[in-house]
């Protein structure tokens, strides 16, 4: 490779940084037609614009974008936030989270792998998915149901990534306690919080692009009297 550098040669923009993978797994499906999906991407557009007014964060926060509607579609790869755009998404099909959630998995461990592979050191990676149902390609008990559940869990147990889930509107918040890892209770969004949620978002992993890995972190509560987010008993 001659006098190549490091960085010509791979696709991992500043690799003398560490870098956290975080994979948006965002529902798609019919439902979510109308306000929800316009919420949602003016949620992608301030979480872009948020973490690119952020010097480390630009240069520490790879993002992922997985859809489930029409299927299950990686609608953007890991990308350093420098070249990240945020795709405009369209509601349209049912809910095959399942799917999407594995799709998750396999594509933070790959992107594990590549910073292995080139010597990058990196944070936890996130898991963050958003949903306003339920899975309509898998049944509490089936194959399928079993292989996201394992996969949660034992990644979460495993150190491998963190996992959180949003319910919006009318999710089944009963499902997504038992796919969310023990000790991660999966929120509601309080109505019209949108833009909250996302802000959230965005400062979690400035705070985790500005820490030592390893690091302990004190993350703002989403759901104080002022957040975001509610626990539904």
């Amino acid at each position: 490779m001659g006098e190549d550098k490091l960085e010509d040669i791979v696709d991992i923009p500043y690799p003398q940084h560490p870098h956290c993978a975080t994979v948006l797994v965002l529902d798609t499906s019919a439902s979510m037609s109308g306000n929800k999906i316009a919420e949602l991407n003016e949620g992608l557009r301030i979480l872009t614009d948020e973490l690119k007014e952020d010097d480390l964060a630009v240069k520490r926060i790879d993002l992922a974008v997985i859809t489930f509607g029409k299927g299950v579609e990686l609608v953007r790869p890991f990308t350093g936030m420098s070249e990240f755009e945020p795709p405009e998404l369209v509601a349209g099909g049912y809910t095959p989270m399942g799917e999407a959630i594995l799709e998750a998995v396999r594509i933070v461990e790959d992107r594990k792998a590549e910073y292995r592979r080139i010597g990058t050191d990196y944070y936890r990676p996130w898991v963050f998915l958003i949903t306003d149902g339920q899975p309509t390609d898998m049944r509490k008990g089936d194959g399928k149901w079993e292989e996201v559940i394992h996969a949660v869990h034992g990644g979460e147990h495993d150190h491998k990534f963190l996992f959180w889930a949003l319910g919006v509107d009318q999710a089944n918040m009963t499902l997504l306690r038992e796919i969310s890892p023990p000790g991660r209770t999966p929120l509601m969004l309080r109505e019209a919080k949108w833009a909250d949620m996302f802000l959230w978002l965005s400062k979690s992993l400035s705070q985790i692009s500005d820490s030592r890995i390893g690091e302990q972190i004190s993350l703002e509560n989403p759901v104080g009297p002022e957040g975001w987010g509610i626990i539904q008993l």
